[in-house]
């Protein structure tokens, strides 16, 4: 951004200046310095090819979304950090469910069995109070500050924590507010509590959003349970789109709830699929 901004004149230094200071603050040199680079080409037309770019990043871990036993693995793990081992195991036998009978209809590719691995756990993993807690104190993210940044500086986070936030007059929206690097000592009490979510217990639980976001996942399990006796061939392809929904469903609050109209209208749909197909294939 700051290339692109500087080739566009917007920024009143010199490109030897702004690689100097990026030498000086001692972080990252090569990589930033590469960045200011591709954001100037990218703002003279001369467009930086995905592999240059992509090779400023780390690289992630490796797994492969469409091998079905490594995803299920690697996100079962992911579960148990998230909540606790028999959460992800509810996770993992829902999909081998799903697996099992796609096996017996004789389907090729697990499409979708794949599909419920990806998005039963988007469903699980929703990012509340808890996670959010777990994620900013947790040695990773230290470790990522550490290797972006250096010197003396302070982290501040802007948060809409439904029980505290106040709502904009008009829209009726959470509005964010800033918090101070205090926060974390809170957040590191708060992560030791994930125990409680989902509990009587959990204070944050009986917002709306949180009641939808558990009734999501409800609802996802009961379909599939509801489609996998009647699954065939047929409608293989409208149970996949079914199982897919979620994908779609992004963001948070009223955002969040907007996708999740259009979901529940897109279901309404693929369901009707699903049953047309299957009361076609009963009167064949």
């Amino acid at each position: 951004m700051l290339g692109f901004a500087y080739q566009r004149g917007l920024i009143p230094l010199s490109a030897e200046s702004i690689n100097t200071a990026i030498e000086v603050n001692g972080v990252s040199v090569a990589m930033n310095q590469r960045a200011f680079l591709l954001g100037r080409q990218l703002a003279a037309g001369l467009v930086a090819t995905n592999a240059e770019v992509d090779a400023l990043a780390p690289p992630a871990p490796s797994i492969d979304p469409n091998n079905l036993e490594n995803l299920v693995r690697h996100r079962h793990g992911l579960l148990v950090e998230y909540q606790n081992a028999a959460y992800a195991d509810r996770y993992k036998a829902l999909v081998e469910r799903v697996r099992q009978r796609e096996t017996a209809l004789g389907m090729g590719p697990p499409a979708l069995s794949l599909a419920v691995a990806k998005n039963y756990y988007k469903l699980l993993a929703y990012k509340d109070e808890y996670e959010v807690a777990r994620l900013c104190v947790s040695p990773q993210f230290a470790k990522q500050l550490s290797e972006t940044f250096a010197g003396d500086y302070q982290l501040r986070f802007n948060l809409a924590p439904p029980l505290i936030a106040k709502r904009d007059k008009q829209t009726g929206h959470l509005l964010k507010q800033e918090f101070g690097p205090w926060i974390l000592k809170a957040f590191r009490i708060l992560a030791g509590l994930k125990g409680l979510r989902g509990t009587a217990f959990d204070l944050f639980g009986h917002t709306k959003e949180r009641r939808m976001e558990r009734r999501l996942i409800a609802d996802y399990e009961q379909m599939l349970e509801e489609l996998l006796p009647a699954l065939s061939a047929a409608n293989y392809d409208a149970a996949v789109a079914l199982a897919e929904l979620p994908e779609d469903v992004r963001g948070f609050g009223h955002v969040k709830e907007a996708g999740v109209r259009r979901m529940r209208e897109r279901r309404k749909r693929y369901l009707a699929q699903f049953h047309g197909a299957e009361r076609t294939l009963k009167v064949a």
